[in-house]
């Protein structure tokens, strides 16, 4: 798949946190100065605050340095990812202390992040489909790891609470997922939604819902 993401900045920190995130996820992009010219490919140019002035595009997305690179290539991803149909979209789940989420649309990561509580991870799940209810889909699912019963359970029960009754719920196995590669207290963020990424690609146990909630 060609670019359609430019990182233009001199900034070496923040063109080594933002080339990570990206090669991390697998995304091509191309390099650039501030000054360059932007090929027509491109639909997204990252950059900082400072350097915005510089670029002559009419997508620009600025990256502070203090702040998660996920978020902004989230953002690039969205823009550039936007259509009005997918034959399948999927929620993938990492349940533990910090939960990885991600969210992929036809088999393609188009966002990720990290919540804090179930409450927080079932309220980020249902804001991302209620963002994605003009976008068409044969199929919506949540699919959520086991490796930590109790909290997969807990996690099930609450989305079946509060989900829309056409969004379908799994339970999947975290074997060979990073989850045993390192002691939970030891994990980071990106290791729960490398997690989640691998669970949303995986074919579950279907949850049977218990409770009919309308849109």
């Amino acid at each position: 798949m060609k670019a359609k993401i430019a990182v233009a900045t001199v900034s070496g920190k923040a063109y080594y946190l933002i080339v990570n995130e990206l090669k991390r996820r697998d995304i091509p992009f191309i390099s650039l100065t501030p000054r360059e010219h932007v090929p027509m490919e491109i639909k997204v140019v990252i950059t900082t605050e400072k350097e915005r002035p510089l670029i002559s595009h009419e997508n620009i997305l600025t990256f502070k340095e203090d702040e998660d690179p996920q978020v902004v290539v989230n953002q690039a991803l969205q823009q550039i990812e936007r259509k009005d149909s997918y034959e399948k979209i999927v929620i993938g789940v990492d349940p533990g202390e910090v939960l990885g989420l991600a969210v992929l649309a036809d088999g393609r990561v188009i966002r990720t992040g990290n919540c804090f509580s179930i409450k927080e991870t079932v309220d980020e799940i249902e804001n991302i489909i209620k963002s994605l209810k003009d976008v068409k889909t044969s199929t919506f699912t949540v699919k959520v790891g086991d490796g930590i019963p109790d909290y997969k359970e807990k996690l099930l029960k609450a989305l079946d609470g509060r989900l829309p009754s056409n969004v379908e719920l799994e339970s999947v196995s975290e074997a060979g997922t990073d989850r045993y590669i390192t002691e939970a207290k030891h994990r980071r963020g990106i290791r729960d939604i490398a997690s989640a990424i691998k669970i949303a690609r995986r074919n579950g146990q279907k949850f049977v819902r218990g409770k009919t909630q309308c849109t």
